[in-house]
């Protein structure tokens, strides 16, 4: 069986995202005042091969664990389903 993968990675709350502020405030720049609490992450999106739904979810986060996700910096989401 075979899964869709999305995976959000979000720096964790509370801490500095630089790049979220510089976003901020060039939105500002170009008259988006409105604009507030900009943070900054990145979408994965890969199929993964596995017997089950939770086997699958196991490996991915396994995956995001290792590599995909800073476990110390940064929170991810996922989203599976069936390919």
């Amino acid at each position: 069986m075979s899964f869709r993968v999305h995976v959000r990675v979000m720096p964790r709350e509370g801490l500095l995202d630089p790049q979220g502020q510089a976003v901020e405030h060039a939105l500002g720049a170009l008259g988006f005042a409105d604009a507030a609490e900009v943070r900054v992450g990145r979408a994965i999106e890969l199929e993964v091969a596995a017997p089950t739904r939770p086997e699958a979810e196991a490996r991915v986060r396994e995956m995001c664990d290792k590599l995909l996700a800073n476990p110390v910096t940064e929170d991810y989401l996922l989203e599976l389903e069936e390919a």
